[in-house]
């Protein structure tokens, strides 16, 4: 016991109490029963691999006693090893938890489908890099094991909203985790267009077309293109000019709490363009549409292994830190 200032004796806990207090005042992580109670699947269409790694997570979520729901585009494909097969819209109505077998690709898809749901993606990786699905077949048992009682780290990730208008009528709406891209195609000619901020201009440029991306999207085709990469807690935006015929054009990060808009040209002369979003959808563009880009406001939920180290994602996945 010590005196404090005040002359009252204090009292401190005997060491071999203090992991016993330690253990009371930590919350205990919640049961798989109580907090994913629903599972949906997701898995990569067309893709034969994807069968077995279904299948021992089918165990897996049985072993849990979890219910289970495959998403109906993906049974189109793949074996519903008899069970429930419902839409998207259900699938993510119904689930406490959507994990998705695949790739980056088919994740997106899965985000843009799913974040205005709020329910939760968790990624196994069946692709390339896996940036978004970050959970190894290999090591699928007992990541998951500790998902499922609680032991999880939770993110949100932001999107953006994209609208196409047209002689002032709105003609495209689409979504976008990664980026959203105005681009030419079908001919290997630059394109003319204006981009705006918040109402301001920022450029008139000419070039093969221009990326905006969030900080998720920064290390896909905004690297690419010479693209910084931010970090996922960033809220902000990079705009990454794709080949401009100005060397003096370069990225630009902004808040992304800011209106974007690219102005297309007026010019009869306009070469084919197209937007994207994600790479996944698409519209062809005419002399001066205009693209208005926002953020959108429902934030996708990631859930991730505990321990989740987006720095270490970096180096594994771009090979730093490496010795040359």
């Amino acid at each position: 016991m010590l005196a404090s200032p005040t002359g009252r004796m204090l009292t401190f806990p005997a060491p071999e109490h203090i992991s016993c207090l330690a253990a009371f005042t930590r919350s205990k992580p919640p049961p798989m029963a109580d907090k994913f109670r629903t599972v949906g699947l997701i898995g990569k269409h067309g893709d034969d691999s994807v069968a077995h790694t279904l299948e021992q997570l089918i165990e897996l979520l049985r072993n849990a006693k979890a219910d289970i729901l495959v998403d109906a585009e993906s049974a189109e494909k793949l074996p519903s090893f008899g069970l429930p097969v419902v839409d998207r819209q259900t699938l993510g109505k119904r689930s406490d938890l959507v994990i998705v077998v695949a790739g980056d690709g088919t994740f997106l898809s899965a985000a843009r489908s799913l974040v205005d749901l709020d329910v939760p993606l968790l990624g196994v990786n069946l692709g390339r890099l896996g940036f978004l699905a970050d959970v190894m077949p290999a090591e699928m048992s007992d990541r998951l094991t500790d998902v499922f009682a609680g032991d999880y780290d939770e993110e949100r990730r932001f999107l953006l909203e994209t609208r196409v208008f047209r002689d002032g009528r709105e003609v495209f709406f689409g979504a976008a985790l990664n980026e959203v891209v105005a681009h030419k195609w079908h001919i290997a000619r630059l394109i003319q267009f204006q981009t705006y901020i918040n109402g301001r201009l920022v450029n008139t440029q000419r070039s093969d077309g221009l990326i905006v991306a969030t900080p998720t999207g920064s290390t896909a085709y905004a690297l690419s293109g010479g693209g910084p990469i931010l970090h996922p807690a960033l809220d902000a935006v990079v705009l990454v000019p794709i080949c401009p015929h100005t060397l003096s054009s370069r990225p630009l990060v902004v808040s992304a709490n800011s209106e974007f808009e690219i102005r297309m040209g007026h010019s009869g002369e306009q070469p084919e363009a197209q937007l994207t979003c994600d790479g996944q959808t698409t519209i062809e563009l005419a002399p001066a549409d205009r693209i208005v880009i926002v953020k959108k406001e429902r934030r996708l939920r990631l859930v991730h292994p505990r321990g989740h180290d987006y720095f270490a994602t970096l180096r594994a996945k771009l090979h730093w830190a490496r010795e040359l």
